[in-house]
């Protein structure tokens, strides 16, 4: 017996089949190989085809059907997990009338500011436990707003999961989770949230059936069973947003737990059962995976954009594409902490919500040209990835109260660097798990929970392996405070 997880991320579609009986990932593939396009017609803007998500899920699963010992026929129920916020749009055909609006693109941060300022913060914090911000109901009034006549033809709007359940069972809906990651929901009433859509002059019926985030969601339709190489009827019994789903996936789903990853964006996301929220919105509070009115669970997100992204540039650039991240990471290693005065604000991604939603553009500070080389940009960069995590952490535990004991994270991207991840221990002060499991595997793990076939979370994480801890190294504590208080300083100067 076979579970099927499928992670649509903005640099690529990756999938993974996980075995039921011995809980471990049989195979795993992903498409394209090289990182999927964003479209980026003006500054800030960020578009992908959602189209292209589909054909990218077909071409891995022929990769995974190629694999010796992959039987697909055994699939017995499909999870997604997907890239949140973003906006796509459909007509009554289940057509896709424009390219999705995706997360990180900041074209609606002056929509979602005015909407915080004239409905109250208020009501908005209390209500959304969000400022409107840059989320998806924003770039729809942005679309409202800047393409009247193709806004006419919207039949129903969604996320990008979404879009991808329906293109596998011809049903429109979505779920309580990605109605609260796209600021739709009205948490103390539980209830979609018709004050920000009439303030927007945005109807109701645009938004889609609500079906929970784990059971019945769909059933796979015949003719695209045939495309993809699947038996017909298999159902889809899970779907979350990226970040609540990689929480899920490391088994963070009660208060106090806390999930980390730094991909492309960095994500810290702990787990509430308060409705708290942070008064600047720099923070966002979203409903977790097991989230129900009776049983509040609440996922706390800080993001920071340019993480993965940042280090990739470097690669690229800076390294001019000569070394491998392996490479990259054993020269940062040999630069001393602090990476002798060199610090990176690591902000270029677009609008970063944790500095209020300002796009100041990545910086470089105090580069020295008789001091400072390649090796030192691969250091301070990852330091400054570590230390905007450390910013954002310090907001999250004044203001929802959740206060960082330990951090689990998948061994995947940032987290296979020592640097960055011994950085981050370091100056946090606290231990990191490190597991092998990522977004689409945790994905296979929600559809065996929401078809049933794993009767609790505790047995779908029977089997999670986790690797090593990364404990912090106390005897360089005060050298990782200093370097962390010099790009703190660099920071203050930028946002002042």
């Amino acid at each position: 017996m076979i579970l099927l997880g499928i992670d649509v991320g903005s640099s690529s579609v990756k999938l993974s089949l996980l075995d039921v009986g011995s809980g471990k990932k049989l195979a795993s593939a992903h498409y394209p190989k090289q990182e999927m396009k964003i479209i980026s017609h003006k500054s800030g803007w960020a578009e992908q085809k959602p189209e292209d998500w589909w054909h990218n899920i077909v071409y891995a699963l022929r990769e995974l059907s190629q694999i010796d010992k992959v039987d697909l026929s055994l699939v017995q129920a499909i999870g997604i997990t997907y890239q949140m916020h973003g906006l796509v749009c459909i007509d009554k055909n289940k057509r896709v009338v424009r390219p999705s609006i995706i997360w990180c693109d900041s074209r609606a941060v002056e929509i979602g500011n005015k909407a915080f300022e004239d409905l109250g913060n208020e009501k908005c914090l209390s209500k959304l436990l969000n400022s409107p911000g840059n989320f998806t109901a924003s770039k729809l009034k942005w679309v409202k707003e800047n393409e009247p006549e193709l806004y006419k033809t919207i039949y129903k709007i969604m996320l990008p999961g979404d879009y991808i359940a329906m293109r596998l069972t011809g049903e429109i809906n979505t779920t309580v989770t990605g109605l609260s990651e796209g600021i739709f929901w009205n948490f103390p009433d539980d209830r979609i949230a018709d004050f920000l859509l009439d303030y927007y002059g945005i109807q109701q019926d645009f938004i889609p059936e609500i079906v929970p985030a784990f059971g019945m969601q769909g059933k796979l339709l015949n003719e695209v069973a045939n495309e993809l190489g699947l038996k017909p009827g298999i159902p889809i019994t899970y779907r979350a947003g990226d970040q609540p789903n990689n929480a899920f996936s490391l088994n963070v789903l009660q208060p106090g737990e806390i999930a980390a990853t730094a991909g492309t964006s960095g994500v810290v996301y702990g787990v509430t059962e308060d409705f708290a929220y942070d008064p600047k919105s720099r923070v966002n509070i979203f409903a977790h995976v097991n989230h129900t009115h009776t049983d509040s669970r609440m996922g706390v997100l800080l993001c920071i954009n340019g993480t993965g992204i940042l280090n990739s540039w470097v690669q690229n650039y800076i390294a001019g594409s000569k070394l491998s991240y392996a490479e990259m990471n054993e020269e940062a290693s040999q630069i001393p902490i602090g990476s002798e005065g060199l610090s990176v604000i690591p902000f270029g991604n677009g609008a970063e919500r944790v500095i209020e939603n300002k796009n100041t553009g990545c910086q470089f500070n105090n580069l020295h040209f008789n001091i400072h080389n390649a090796s030192h940009v691969f250091r301070a960069s990852q330091e400054g990835i570590a230390f905007s995590f450390k910013y954002g952490i310090d907001i999250m535990a004044e203001h929802t109260g959740i206060h960082v004991a330990k951090i689990r994270a998948g061994h995947a991207n940032m987290f296979l660097s020592p640097v960055f991840r011994d950085t981050l221990s370091g100056i946090t002060g606290v231990p990191i798990d490190l597991y092998d499991t990522d977004g689409s595997e945790g994905a296979a793990r929600g559809a065996g929970v929401g078809s049933k076939i794993y009767t609790s979370f505790d047995e779908a994480f029977a089997n999670l392996n986790k690797l090593s801890t990364i404990e912090p190294d106390k005897s360089k504590a005060d050298q990782y405070k200093e370097s962390y208080s010099n790009w703190y300083v660099s920071l203050e100067k930028l946002l002042n």
